[in-house]
């Protein structure tokens, strides 16, 4: 059995969805026209922190939180929501989701390249999320 790689699967990923550089996203959000969306998972962010006013929401929750005939539906989620610009750690994950998102019927949404490493390098300021 062949099967795509996961490499393959981000790079056919990259060529339909909208990539921004971490100075990008930086614009944006001084402009206050993107809402960041944090898609590690929820170890990543108590270990590592996430980016201030981000908005946590698990890859693996993605879809059906963000579906209105989920039963998972978070509205308060996406509740005014401009431009959803999805980061990861690197970029890999971010880059499928933005590119589901799209498949969704989404069509203001982008990812981070870098991920989040690239954005910390990049001076955005990092909060530490606690365990509840």
């Amino acid at each position: 059995m062949s099967i795509k790689s996961s490499q393959l699967l981000v790079e056919e990923a990259q060529k339909k969805i909208q990539t921004l550089t971490p100075e990008e996203v930086k614009n944006l959000v001084q402009k206050n026209e993107v809402t960041l969306i944090d898609v590690r998972d929820i170890r990543e962010l108590w270990k590592d922190g996430t980016i201030e006013n981000s908005k946590h929401i698990p890859r693996g929750m993605l879809e059906f939180w963000l579906d209105p005939e989920s039963s998972y539906y978070k509205a308060n989620k996406i509740k005014d929501i401009k431009k959803m610009v999805l980061f990861c750690a690197l970029g890999w994950r971010s880059a499928l989701a933005t590119k589901s998102l799209i498949e969704m019927g989404f069509q203001n949404v982008a990812h981070v390249d870098g991920g989040f490493d690239a954005l910390k390098k990049n001076g955005f300021k990092i909060v530490t999320k606690e365990k509840k």
